[in-house]
């Protein structure tokens, strides 16, 4: 079996990490396109969707899509990548709010 093949669905091919748990959410696209995961990979893949939305498995633990919510608020896109960041569509939605308070 393959590394891919033991990783949630939500996995992106190119991010290296393992599952962390289970599959406990499914993240869509802003089309509905989607894919469950566990809550790490629903995290990073959810940071990394224009429009995306999260929603808890039937047998997900208790608040398992507003942790990837969370955690996805203060994930940068694609966060696998490395490099220098400093476009807004490079940033995490919090480093984007903290950005424009006064």
């Amino acid at each position: 079996m393959s590394i891919d093949q033991q990783r949630c669905p939500a996995a992106h091919p190119q991010d290296p990490t393992p599952c962390v748990g289970p599959p406990a959410v499914t993240v869509l696209d802003a089309v509905g396109a989607g894919a469950n995961g566990c809550e790490h990979h629903g995290a990073r893949i959810l940071a990394s969707l224009d429009g995306g939305r999260v929603f808890a498995l039937p047998d997900a633990p208790e608040g398992a899509a507003i942790r990837v919510f969370n955690a996805a608020d203060t994930t940068r896109p694609f966060c696998w990548f490395d490099g220098p960041r400093s476009k807004p569509s490079q940033l995490s939605h919090a480093e984007n709010r903290a950005r424009h308070q006064h």
